[in-house]
């Protein structure tokens, strides 16, 4: 599984790349707005500094709109996804945008139905929020298992994007169903490779070696 940083935060991203685990970035308004910087040169910069893709979202609401938007994204950097919003007119973007080689991020998917849709649209990416589920009672992991059932089905070419990740458990469960991505805050990532009985194992380790050199 792949692994996105979702984040808008520069250093957290140098950081999580260093260790090879960043395969790509997804952002949102909300992100680059906590970050007190130019929508443009963040975007331009996290794309400098990861290879893989970084979904840049569009803030229109019309088709007419985020095609304008994405057109004008989509020359910032080569590989910068344009991230649209799971609506009719969204819809009509993606598939505009993918007949003409432009990738796209369907975000905001609650249903076996929409991430249908967006597939069938050409998306690059679907987004489904398995957080945002969860917190309404509806297991949100049972649709990313879904979803990939009907990718496998019918040999849709977009890749699942499991989003609104709260906790380790979500990462080990995404990975299990088959999810292709995981998009994780980097405030999240660091527990993913620690564990107590590591710390005490490195503790004991140390201790052991300390008395063979006394």
């Amino acid at each position: 599984m792949k692994f996105f940083l979702d984040t808008a935060n520069v250093d957290e991203i140098k950081r999580i790349a260093k260790l090879g685990l960043a395969d790509g970035v997804t952002t949102n308004p909300s992100l680059i707005a906590k970050e007190g910087r130019d929508f443009k040169t963040v975007i331009q910069e996290i794309c400098s500094i990861v290879s893989g893709p970084v979904s840049a979202e569009v803030i229109g609401t019309k088709a007419e709109d985020m095609l304008k938007e994405a057109y004008e994204i989509a020359q910032w950097a080569p590989n910068v996804v344009i991230k649209l919003p799971m609506t009719e007119d969204g819809l009509y973007a993606c598939h505009e945008l993918t007949q003409n080689g432009i990738k796209t991020n369907v975000t905001l998917i609650f249903s076996v139905a929409q991430g249908l849709m967006a597939a069938k649209a050409g998306a690059t990416y679907i987004s489904p929020f398995v957080g945002r589920l969860d917190d309404i009672g509806v297991e949100g992991m049972k649709l990313i298992r879904e979803l990939r059932t009907v990718i496998d089905n019918y040999g849709y070419k977009s890749e699942i994007i499991v989003a609104s990740i709260r906790g380790i458990a979500h990462v080990e469960q995404a990975a299990i169903a088959g999810a292709h991505i995981g998009t994780i805050p980097g405030s999240l990532l660091p527990s993913l490779w620690k564990h107590p009985l590591t710390d005490i194992g490195i503790e004991k380790f140390l201790a052991d070696w300390g008395k063979m050199k006394q």
